[in-house]
């Protein structure tokens, strides 16, 4: 089986290859959002920290800009499942 630059996983997380990211700029993803949004490229436990230079690196190529002018992805903190009774015990020990 013959691989291709296409083949090459960019976000390990989810699972996202170079050629994902290429047709989602092909298709008209011009910010890093965009790829986020079609792709789930960075969405995963790092948040794009092992992708983000190397999605922003392919879309300054495909487009022309420099690398400086891509705009970062929107960052927010990763969230994990909280108990209800965790949640409930911060109003009680408030109250003693």
């Amino acid at each position: 089986m013959s691989r291709t630059d296409d083949d090459i996983i960019v976000c390990r997380c989810e699972d996202v290859t170079l050629g994902e990211i290429r047709r989602a700029i092909s298709e008209g993803a011009t910010t890093m959002d965009e790829i986020r949004r079609i792709t789930r490229a960075g969405m995963g436990p790092c948040q794009g920290r092992t992708c983000r230079q190397l999605i922003a690196s392919e879309l300054a190529r495909k487009t022309g800009k420099p690398v400086a002018e891509v705009m970062p992805s929107t960052i927010r903190p990763p969230m994990k499942p909280v108990a209800m009774g965790s949640l409930a015990k911060i109003g009680e020990e408030d109250e003693e």
